[in-house]
């Protein structure tokens, strides 16, 4: 399209009008199971200190111009929800926007639209099949399925995440020809990680969507510890056409662990020459207060309203993404 229509909405109106309908019907759905709908800031003192994630800064100025504050835009949600449900706000939900560096593709835009929920009391199983009933009714499925981490890298590679060695992965490495990407990497979760998003995550759910459970405790991120095998954590992702829509958690509660986290994060961040960040210090405060054992899950729904019309690009169901903002 020439660039002087670039005024226009990149999604066609019809896409939109259908847009709304989506997340009207979602909202339906949590106001028909008693889910409080909550809004949440979308600056924050503090960031994410995971390493796959880049975070936009800003600043704000008092009027006079002399005092400072560092902000950023939220990557999403997460810490302050968790706030709320520390302070006893039982089940709740959010839509809002959220926001990541460097992300920007047919399935990327740095500013998406995420759908963020949270069960208190509820297990990793028992939110996966509340997820399943929702996306059965957005996307008009039947049930979907479900397999662990460590089955579908075995069906699909031969080989055990949870028992493998460096020597092993070189070798499947090389059958895969992927020895350009994998040859100075010696970090054993990494290449886990690589195999994974680039040979096993493309052929995920290419009929209906298909959850993935109990990744690898490296992986763990913001998930508990599975407590019969330390070696699993309580997270999962779900995938419909190839294409991630969501990542969930049987979520970390202990305060001790999570503040070790973030620290474990920040010392690689040093060793990968990236700045250290600032932990959120109200977040852990809340966990130390006391957050209720809960699950929850995150969702980009631009994919999955992408998914539902059948589209190919996210840029079909937004108005605006980055080249016409």
């Amino acid at each position: 399209m020439n660039q002087k229509n670039f005024w226009k909405p990149c999604a066609p109106i019809k896409n939109l009008i259908k847009r709304s309908k989506i997340i009207s019907d979602i909202r339906l759905f949590f106001l028909e199971r008693n889910i409080m709908e909550v809004e949440t800031p979308i600056l924050s003192r503090s960031t994410v200190t995971d390493v796959n994630l880049i975070p936009f800064k800003t600043n704000y100025f008092s009027l006079n111009h002399v005092d400072k504050l560092k902000l950023w835009l939220i990557t999403s949600p997460e810490y302050h929800m968790k706030r709320l449900l520390a302070a006893e706000s039982g089940p709740i939900y959010q839509i809002c926007h959220s926001f990541r560096n460097k992300e920007l593709g047919e399935y990327h835009n740095p500013e998406f639209t995420i759908l963020e929920w949270y069960q208190p009391y509820y297990s990793m199983k028992k939110l996966i099949a509340e997820i399943d009933t929702l996306l059965q009714r957005i996307l008009n499925y039947k049930k979907s399925d479900k397999i662990s981490y460590q089955k579908i890298f075995i069906k699909s590679l031969q080989v055990d995440p949870l028992n493998t060695n460096l020597l092993e992965l070189r070798q499947l490495s090389k059958q895969l020809k992927l020895d350009h990407l994998t040859d100075s990497e010696n970090d054993l979760n990494k290449l886990i990680q690589l195999f994974f998003t680039l040979e096993i995550e493309p052929n995920l759910g290419k009929k209906k969507p298909l959850f993935v459970y109990h990744f690898p405790a490296e992986q763990a991120s913001l998930a508990a510890i599975n407590a019969k095998d330390s070696r699993i954590s309580e997270r999962f992702e779900f995938f419909f056409q190839g294409i991630e829509l969501g990542n969930g958690f049987y979520e970390l509660t202990d305060f001790n662990e999570q503040k070790n986290r973030f620290l474990q994060d920040n010392k690689r961040r040093q060793s990968m020459n990236l700045p250290v960040q600032k932990i959120d210090t109200y977040f852990l405060s809340a966990l130390s207060y006391g957050l209720s054992p809960c699950a929850g899950v995150a969702i980009g729904l631009d994919r999955l309203i992408m998914l539902a019309l059948n589209e190919k690009s996210i840029s079909q169901v937004i108005s605006f993404p980055l080249d016409r903002c």
